[in-house]
């Protein structure tokens, strides 16, 4: 299975202001030397579980694994890394760009579906 490289590039796009939204939102959940922690390690730490846990031969990805995960998994949590990212829009305000976010991600699954059905098949 070989995916199209506009949609790499997309998923790549999606993924970093998914980032960037969790270290906005982690900002703005204190006033005090929190905020830089929580803005520096919500990114850092959700980043480190997307490139760790992988399953191996993902097309979508060097095909390398840290830690091999099975498919169901993986797709549980590339879906929750994205809710997580439409919520802190969502919950920081930004109604529109929450659901622009989700209808982009929802499109590029869509678009993805050789993908998902690949993820669902590895054990």
């Amino acid at each position: 299975m070989i995916l199209h490289p506009i949609n790499l590039i997309v998923r790549f796009l999606l993924e970093i202001a998914a980032l960037i939204f969790f270290g906005i939102w982690g900002w703005e959940q204190s006033d005090n030397w929190l905020r830089f922690v929580l803005a520096i390690g919500i990114p850092i730490v959700l980043a480190a579980i997307w490139g760790i846990f992988a399953v191996p031969n993902d097309p979508s990805r060097s095909g390398s694994a840290p830690v091999k995960t099975n498919g169901f998994i993986r797709l549980v949590f590339e879906l929750s890394f994205f809710a997580f990212a439409i919520w802190t829009l969502k919950d920081m305000g930004s109604s529109k760009l929450s659901l622009i976010m989700a209808v982009a991600v929802l499109v590029h699954y869509v678009i993805s579906y050789k993908r998902v059905i690949w993820l669902l098949t590895k054990k």
